[in-house]
């Protein structure tokens, strides 16, 4: 295996990206670090280097074990990167809160009946 490759073939690579535009995409959007800075898809990675990856709502942190350029199976890719401890803990914390949270609207259920037309007509001062 070769002792670097790019950037977003290696988040590609490591199955953090389904597609290699949509690695190269994360990149640009300053959505992936490289020890801390914001860095081009093109950027060289190296075994040792730290990740912090955004997707969606959750940030991952991870530390580079080894380089594919070749995407493989996904025990493969779970070979080539470790995940901090401080971010599985954070990532946990996350989904615990998530879990607590009541989902907006979640007390609504269709259409609004007279009555609470006009409870929101009296509320909105129509």
């Amino acid at each position: 295996a070769p002792a670097r490759t790019r950037l977003d073939k290696w988040l590609w690579a490591a199955r953090f990206f389904k597609h290699r535009t949509a690695a190269t995409e994360a990149v640009d959007g300053g959505k992936v670090k490289l020890n801390g800075i914001t860095v081009k898809p093109a950027r060289d990675v190296k075994p040792g280097d730290r990740l912090d990856i955004t997707i969606g709502e959750e940030t991952r942190t991870v530390l580079v074990r080894a380089i594919a350029d070749r995407r493989g199976s996904a025990t493969v890719a779970q070979t080539l990167y470790e995940e901090t401890a401080e971010s599985i803990a954070e990532r946990e914390r996350a989904r615990e809160l998530h879990k607590l949270a009541a989902t907006p609207g979640a007390d609504l259920h269709g259409r609004p009946t007279k009555r609470d037309r006009r409870r929101m007509d009296r509320f909105g001062g129509h």
